[in-house]
């Protein structure tokens, strides 16, 4: 795991594409990640995870806390903890939601530093939940425009709807990446759509 020993700089972070329009990676049914022989301490498997998740980590930890050197060694450290604890993955399958989890902690930790305010509690019971795209997009011209009112949120509820709509998890997926109930994340994600069309509305 030589890759996970070696400093920052290696992170390959260069893209053709812009950050925002980079999503979760997706897995073919027929693709199977090494997260096996990652586990039995093989290289080559972590440096595939390792070149698969980089980017799309740093995408999301970066949108979050709006600092290039402390997103990457948030990545890093995810890195490192999954190095440590992968043992404890049952379902290899889940490898990116898990690795997104760590990352995810680590992103609240630094807001806890920094005393960004967290969710407070949100009643979990809703009239209605959709979580349709075109809803959420609610006619955006573009992936920029979206990208510009989605950084004017909360990091709480940027968290949300980029794991949502960006990364393209499932509510479930997000609800242990996140460790909160399924409800909760339903009301958050909810109430986070909500602030961004009334951003949207105020620009018009």
């Amino acid at each position: 795991m030589a890759i996970l020993e070696n400093s920052k700089t290696n992170l390959n972070l260069s893209s053709p594409r812009p950050f925002y329009l980079m999503k979760m990676p997706e897995v073919a049914a027929h693709e199977q990640l090494p997260v096996a022989q990652a586990r039995a301490g093989e290289s080559a498997a972590w440096d595939v995870l390792f070149r698969r998740y980089q980017l799309p980590l740093y995408v999301y930890v970066f949108e979050l806390i709006r600092h290039e050197q402390a997103a990457l060694d948030v990545v890093q450290e995810t890195f490192i903890a999954a190095a440590k604890h992968l043992g404890g993955l049952r379902a290899d399958e889940k490898f990116g939601s898990w690795l997104f989890g760590i990352a995810h902690q680590k992103v609240v930790q630094q807001w806890r530093k920094r005393k960004e305010i967290l969710f407070d509690e949100i009643p979990e019971s809703l009239e209605e939940f959709e979580t349709a795209p075109d809803d959420l997009l609610i006619r955006c011209e573009s992936e920029i425009e979206f990208m510009n009112l989605l950084e004017q949120l909360p990091p709480p509820q940027r968290a949300m709807l980029l794991l949502h709509f960006v990364e393209d998890f499932s509510l479930e997926e997000i609800s242990r990446i996140t460790e909160t109930q399924l409800g909760t994340v339903k009301s958050r994600l909810h109430y986070a759509k909500k602030s961004l069309r009334k951003l949207w509305e105020e620009q018009k």
